[in-house]
Formats: C-alpha cells, sequence, structure tokens
C-alpha cells in the first residue's frame, strides 16, 4: 500500500503541513541549488534551506552572508525560510517537524552518496523521507568547492551564482 501525504489546513490541526529541508553548505549557492527550490515550491508547503555547520570543515563564507545571500534569493518564494544549523539533518527535521529533505544529483557518483546517506536517515529517522531532483543540465558541472575556487583565483563566477548574490 502507497503512503498518503496530508495536505496542511488551517481549520484542522491534525493535517500536517508538508515541511521538507534542503541540507547544505552554500558556501557560495549557485544556480543548480536555487532552480532545486524553485522547482521543489509546488510541492511543498514550505521549504527550509538549511545551512549546516561542521566544526572541523573550512568554509569561504560566513554563514551569516550565505544565509543573507539565500534570503536574498528567495525573497519572493513566500514559502521559502532560511536557518543556520548544527548537526544531523534528521534531527534539524525532526525539530522543524519537516518530513521531507531535499537533495539534488547532478551525477551517477552523487546518487552513491546521496543514496548512502538517505538510506542511513531512513534508518535512524525512518518517518523522514529523502526526495531526490535531478539537476537541470545546464547546471550539472556546477557546484560549491568549483565556484570557491574560481573566487579564489579572482574569477568572475556571476555566470554560476544566483542574481542576488554578489561577490568581490
Amino acid at each position: 500500500m502507497g503512503r498518503c501525504i496530508l495536505v496542511s489546513s488551517p481549520y484542522n490541526p491534525l493535517i500536517m503541513e508538508r515541511i521538507a529541508v534542503f541540507p547544505g553548505s552554500f558556501d557560495p549557492i549557485t544556480k543548480g541549488h536555487e532552480a532545486i527550490v524553485r522547482r521543489a515550491i509546488p510541492l511543498f508547503d514550505r521549504i527550509i534551506v538549511a545551512i549546516g555547520i561542521n566544526a572541523g570543515k573550512k568554509y569561504m563564507h560566513d554563514p551569516n552572508q550565505r544565509k543573507a545571500w539565500l534570503e536574498a534569493t528567495f525573497a519572493d518564494a513566500t514559502s521559502v525560510k532560511v536557518a543556520i544549523y548544527e548537526g544531523l539533518t534528521v534531527n534539524f527535521c525532526e525539530e522543524h517537524r519537516a518530513r521531507f529533505i531535499i537533495r539534488g544529483l547532478r551525477n551517477g557518483t552523487d546518487f552513491e552518496y546521496e543514496k548512502t546517506i538517505a538510506q542511513m536517515n531512513q534508518a535512524i529517522r525512518p518517518g523522514i523521507e529523502t526526495v531526490f531532483f535531478f539537476t537541470d543540465p545546464a547546471f550539472a558541472a556546477i557546484n560549491s568547492s568549483v565556484v570557491r575556487e574560481l573566487i579564489s583565483y579572482g574569477e568572475n563566477v556571476e555566470a554560476f551564482v544566483p542574481e542576488k548574490v554578489k561577490i568581490y
């Protein structure tokens, strides 16, 4: 038997909102990230773009700068919120009553990596589903690591980041 997704209603507190979390470092956000969120908007009542902080990882941009870029990018999308978090993504999901994790797939390598994480998340939090979106082919070669490298060499990255992201 298939799973049923209930649509939220302001009149019935028993019907749950469809809340999704799109986790990542977004250092910086790319056009690929933006495209995935925009494609997901019609499917969920609310999307939380969650900037994960890993103490063992070195970032190029401050988390508050990344949050500001994300908020500016999605200022026109009232169902999209931005948050910063530490720890396991599934714990963040649970805290925010999110039942879905959004992930983008550019290629087979991404699929294998993301599949493993999704299976582990399912094992520790069975009520949280991972939803995969294939990246638009125009953005498949773009990732934050490559954009950071270009920035470190002083290259213009406007073609790879949303319009609201200004990197000088």
